[in-house]
């Protein structure tokens, strides 16, 4: 996968989960993204479109984003993610604040960013 095809996906899925996050929550989503990626040695679009992950990629008609000032700022996001260190300490999971997933009791929890809890295994 190229690098403008890593930040596409990247950017389409900071945009669908957290382009209402501050940037600090958008770069925690990038990172547990690429963390995923990283540890399978898969692409983002494999770690983006894999089944039942991003809720996304299965519950939308379309991927294209609406908001265009909102998927820019994803973009920026998705680039500083790519050419920075990960600051979520190896995060690859996470959830919004409102919900309690039952996979969450068996992982271990790392911080909050925005609305959302990340965790690690």
């Amino acid at each position: 996968m190229s690098f403008l095809e890593g930040l596409l996906w990247l950017s389409l899925n900071i945009y669908h989960e957290a382009r209402s996050e501050p940037q600090i929550g958008q770069l925690a989503v990038a990172h547990v993204t690429l963390n995923r990626a990283n540890q399978g040695n898969r692409t983002v679009e494999e770690v983006v479109t894999a089944p039942k992950q991003f809720s996304w990629t299965f519950l939308q008609k379309s991927y294209l984003p609406t908001e265009p000032e909102a998927f820019a700022a994803s973009v920026q996001s998705a680039m500083k993610a790519m050419t920075s260190q990960d600051f979520t300490k190896g995060a690859t999971y996470y959830h919004r604040h409102d919900v309690q997933p039952k996979w969450a009791k068996s992982k271990t929890y790392v911080a909050t960013y925005g609305d959302h809890l990340f965790y690690r295994n």
